[in-house]
């Protein structure tokens, strides 16, 4: 079976979680709940996981960060952040470009 990059865009998309970054200890901390972050903890650097993976390109652009993710994977609770393999086969393939997709908030009810 072939992993395509929609079907690692999709894998993205569906990871658990949320990222904050200390501000004590100046690294991203990875949690289950808003609440469980703590004071060195800035309400405005909390964001999904899902997001936190994507960093800004150019235009509308996002690239699927690999650093973002490894942050993630020196987490080792693969199962818990929803780590599926078609990011592992992402993070293996080094000689693959970075992903670049156009991301976009749709409402419900958009077609």
């Amino acid at each position: 079976m072939s992993i395509t990059s929609a079907d690692i865009c999709s894998a993205a998309d569906q990871l658990q979680g949320l990222v904050g970054f200390n501000q004590k200890t100046d690294q991203y901390i990875v949690r289950f709940s808003e609440d469980s972050f703590g004071l060195d903890i800035l309400q405005e650097s909390i964001q999904p996981t899902s997001e936190f993976v994507w960093s800004p390109h150019c235009d509308n652009h996002m690239r699927l960060d690999r650093t973002r993710i490894q942050l993630l994977l020196d987490q080792h609770i693969d199962e818990r952040l929803n780590i599926t393999a078609p990011i592992q086969l992402y993070m293996q393939r080094n000689d693959l470009a970075e992903i670049v997709a156009e991301r976009r908030v749709s409402s419900i009810g958009e077609q």
